[in-house]
């Protein structure tokens, strides 16, 4: 098993890939604290990871509230003794406006979700796996942050998920000394719910990709799941795409 006994978070957990990763992890040996919004979904997922002989607990919460990210590593802390890693992947999309059209608070609400819970999620993660030895944080940052971050409409987005990028760099820079790897995973477009609505917005978004498809929120979760693993012990403060190519049609 690639993380037997490793206490991993997941934020993000309810739906999409963090709850891909969340079977996909307990499945290979983690103890898991899952975070995310929505009490009754993060639920459902704890429970089929139970029943399934895994082991998970849930903490419901927002992650722009700074007092949540700290609540998360002590939550793992209670329950299972120590932090080994943790999957930061909460996110929105947010509104598509050029910057001219943007509201403020759609500005605000993005970066707030992507990029500062990031840095929350490292402020009070990082002391943790030092007090551990050291261990793993992996982002999930976006395509759109990297290769195309002038996708129209998405301001914001982009900016949040490139800005996640530059804090996944300089944390690896800090923190290597004392064993401690982050990396940024970047997703092509995903089958979750935020990429639902209009299956001719889709068959446009799988059209972008040279595999002309949209990935299963699994196949993101198997490169977390290396990316938390040890057979990752040398990759750290990496910007790792799983994007179907989509990043090589648009540099």
């Amino acid at each position: 098993m690639e993380l037997r006994d490793k206490t991993l978070i997941i934020t993000g957990a309810s739906s999409g890939i963090g709850a891909a990763a969340a079977e996909l992890f307990a499945g290979e040996g983690a103890k898991l604290v899952l975070g995310a919004r929505r009490q009754a979904e993060l639920d459902s997922v704890a429970d089929a990871i139970r029943q399934a002989g895994g082991r998970a607990v849930v903490l419901a919460g927002d992650v722009t509230d700074e007092e949540y990210a700290a609540a998360l590593v002590a939550r793992a802390l209670q329950e299972f003794g120590a932090l080994d890693g943790a999957f930061n992947n909460a996110g929105t999309i947010g509104a598509f406006a050029a910057v001219p059209d943007m509201e403020t608070d759609n500005w605000n609400a993005v970066i707030g979700t992507n990029l500062t819970s990031a840095f929350f999620a490292a402020k009070y993660q990082i002391p943790a796996l030092i007090a551990n030895g050291g261990g793993s944080i992996v982002f999930t940052s976006s395509f759109v942050g990297h290769a195309n971050a002038g996708m129209p409409g998405m301001g914001a987005y982009a900016a949040s998920k490139a800005g996640m990028i530059g804090l996944t760099m300089s944390l690896a820079a800090e923190h290597g000394g004392q064993n401690i790897r982050v990396n940024a995973l970047l997703p092509g477009g995903t089958k979750t719910g935020m990429a639902a609505g209009d299956p001719a917005v889709q068959d446009f978004i799988a059209g972008l990709h040279p595999l002309k498809r949209m990935a299963e929120p699994r196949e993101i979760a198997q490169s977390a799941l290396f990316l938390l693993s040890d057979r990752a012990s040398f990759v750290t403060g990496s910007a790792v795409d799983a994007d179907g190519g989509v990043s090589i049609r648009l540099t």
